[in-house]
């Protein structure tokens, strides 16, 4: 039977693992856990400790906090009281985060520490009546300022009688919680979400894409604030009643997954890139026979791969479908090179969830040549938010899939898609004017452009206010190029500029670790900063631009190359918590940089790098304020 609301999907979870660990976290220096049972009367106590203060139906409560058990204890109690979850990403700046705690008018907040605490703070005091600061040592409680263990307290002393009465009331219908869009094009907006919304999202993806069970462990390190974790990385694995390990963050992710060894691993494309980098780089710097060894891995790998394709959805689910001829050398390959790259991600991996971006398809066809599924979705934070995603059974590269099954999906004449359903927000909260625009016919506007394949799988081609226009009346999809420039082991990010230029630029920049291995051998000396003024560098990063987008058209390959000597993060805006690249922040951050490389004559001849890879065409290499030549 189908739960009627995301409180009571986790409360059958609790009833059914009740000695099961429902997290696990880690704490002076070793990973720890807390039980079904344990957890679930920390959110009752919770529950009651806020319904004591005065919280009721459909009042708003913000949690301002990096991932932590404390998190989903705090989600779960403002939900069942029929109160509504405002979640905040952390690494939002005070003045936006003060937008939306007044916007969503806000009665509490759950913050991480003092340092949460210190971003909500106006003249020393909090802009709500009352602040629940995650357990925190030395410190000094208030009437309006306390800590997670005494509100349980209070909640221990004034227990509910009804407490499960209470949200059993609950409907798909009803409100479970308002996320607020990144807001790069203006103020942020809150989009609505009911326990419906967000159910039917878990109902479709445990259904179509990648089974989850109670034997799984997942490793949460995307933001909780972003719906795509919040849903696949928290109420999906807490429908079964699975395992969530939390990261320690995004630069222990590594570290920890050796550790964790999850079985499921929900991430973004950034990852998969850096993991696929490594593989590169461990074969790139190896002796010729491992590379002779790993190339021949690969094509072997890729050869039952296309060989799943031409299965039907029936003979792919078999064991042993693979011809004779490929399966003897694959156990081979796997013996020899699959098995080290999956040690790189703990060794347990059954299968990899890439969403918030697009996933470069080289890199797909890579995860899966080397025995590691690897199933890209689209989705948005208005649609719950995955809208499609490639099945386990019949998962096709370069595509985001098929729509779930609870979906309607179409492409208006423009080419932008359409979505249908119950996974569709109800609107942005108090702005009427922006829910009518997102809306047609009853079908949601995505923004997006896309078309089906002749077998039914989306591709998205890009966000339909990013296609550029050169004045040669070329169109431009930026975000291809920039995927396959991003495959390049020395390059993290890329943008492609253009818009009402006569060509396009990219702006990169390196990725510090493997540029200076680079360099080291190369017998270059100094730090990052005085590398990026040597010709060498300046050459190898054009030749790999050069390299990686040779198969586009002449138009839509970038003329100059623009390197950024410093590292784009969320703290500095550059990134979205989801680690996508904020364009309008790029083009307004480094405008000048941008100006300087249409208008700059000087230029280093790049014909030779060209030559070199095969694509027989003069590349520019300008530099301005971030770079010189």
């Amino acid at each position: 039977m189908k739960a009627k609301n995301l409180v009571e999907m986790v409360s059958q979870s609790a009833e059914r693992f009740s000695e099961k660990h429902a997290f696990l976290w880690k704490k002076e220096g070793r990973f720890q856990g807390i039980s079904y049972y344990s957890f679930w009367e920390k959110v009752k106590h919770i529950a009651a400790g806020l319904a004591h203060l005065g919280i009721k139906r459909n009042d708003k409560v913000a949690i301002l906090s990096e991932n932590n058990p404390y998190w989903p204890v705090a989600d779960l109690a403002i939900m069942s009281l029929g109160a509504v979850c405002v979640p905040i990403h952390s690494t939002l700046p005070p003045e936006q985060i003060d937008y939306i705690l007044q916007n969503a008018e806000c009665a509490f907040i759950f913050v991480q520490d003092e340092k949460y605490l210190n971003k909500i703070l106006r003249n020393g005091k909090a802009p709500i009546p009352t602040a629940i600061i995650f357990p925190r040592e030395n410190f000094k409680e208030t009437e309006a300022l306390f800590s997670l263990q005494h509100l349980a307290y209070i909640g221990s002393v004034n227990p509910f009688d009804n407490w499960e009465e209470g949200w059993n009331d609950l409907s798909r219908w009803d409100l479970a919680t308002i996320i607020y869009t990144s807001g790069t094009t203006g103020k942020p907006k809150g989009a609505m979400l009911t326990h419906g919304n967000i159910l039917s999202n878990v109902e479709g993806i445990q259904f179509w894409v990648l089974e989850a069970r109670p034997d799984d462990i997942l490793l949460s390190h995307l933001p909780l604030s972003h719906v795509f974790e919040r849903m696949a990385g928290q109420f999906m694995p807490l429908s079964v009643g699975a395992t969530i390990a939390y990261a320690e963050g995004i630069n222990k992710v590594q570290e920890n997954l050796l550790e964790v060894r999850p079985t499921v691993l929900v991430s973004v494309p950034l990852l998969f890139e850096r993991v696929y980098a490594q593989a590169q780089k461990m074969v790139e710097t190896g002796t010729p026979l491992r590379r002779k060894i790993f190339n021949w891995a690969i094509n072997i790998g890729i050869k039952k791969y296309d060989h799943y394709l031409k299965l039907t959805f029936d003979d792919a689910m078999k064991n042993g479908f693979l011809p004779k001829e490929i399966k003897k050398s694959w156990k081979f390959a796997n013996a020899f090179v699959y098995s080290k790259v999956k040690k790189k991600l703990g060794g347990r991996i059954r299968g990899l969830i890439s969403g918030g971006g697009a996933l470069n398809p080289e890199i797909g066809k890579f995860f899966w040549a080397v025995d590691i599924p690897v199933l890209e979705g689209y989705g948005l934070t208005e649609t719950s938010p995955v809208v499609c995603s490639n099945p386990m059974n019949r998962s096709k590269v370069g595509t985001v899939g098929k729509p779930l099954p609870n979906l309607e999906v179409k492409i208006a004449p423009d080419g932008e898609v359409l979505v249908k359903g119950p996974s569709v927000m109800k609107g942005y909260y108090k702005d009427e004017k922006a829910t009518d625009e997102a809306f047609k016919d009853g079908w949601f506007l995505t923004g997006d452009i896309g078309r089906f394949d002749e077998e039914g799988f989306l591709k998205i081609v890009d966000r339909k206010k990013r296609i550029i226009v050169l004045t040669t009346g070329k169109n431009v999809a930026p975000q291809p190029v920039e995927n396959a420039i991003t495959q390049s082991i020395y390059i993290d990010n890329s943008v492609l500029i253009g818009q009402d230029r006569k060509y396009v630029i990219a702006l990169i920049t390196p990725n510090l670790e493997n540029l200076l291995s680079w360099a080291e051998k190369k017998g270059l000396s100094g730090d990052f900063q005085q590398l990026l003024k040597e010709k060498e560098v300046q050459l190898l990063l054009t030749k790999e631009v050069a390299r990686f987008t040779q198969q586009f058209a002449r138009y839509e390959q970038p003329k100059k190359v623009v390197i950024i000597g410093k590292e784009w993060t969320v703290e500095d805006g550059e990134l979205t918590p989801s680690l996508k690249v904020r364009i309008p922040e790029i083009q307004k951050k480094y405008k000048e940089v941008i100006h300087h490389a249409y208008t700059e004559e000087m230029f280093i001849d790049m014909q030779i790098a060209a030559n070199e890879v095969a694509v027989g065409l003069s590349l520019e290499f300008s530099r301005g304020k971030e770079h010189s030549s």
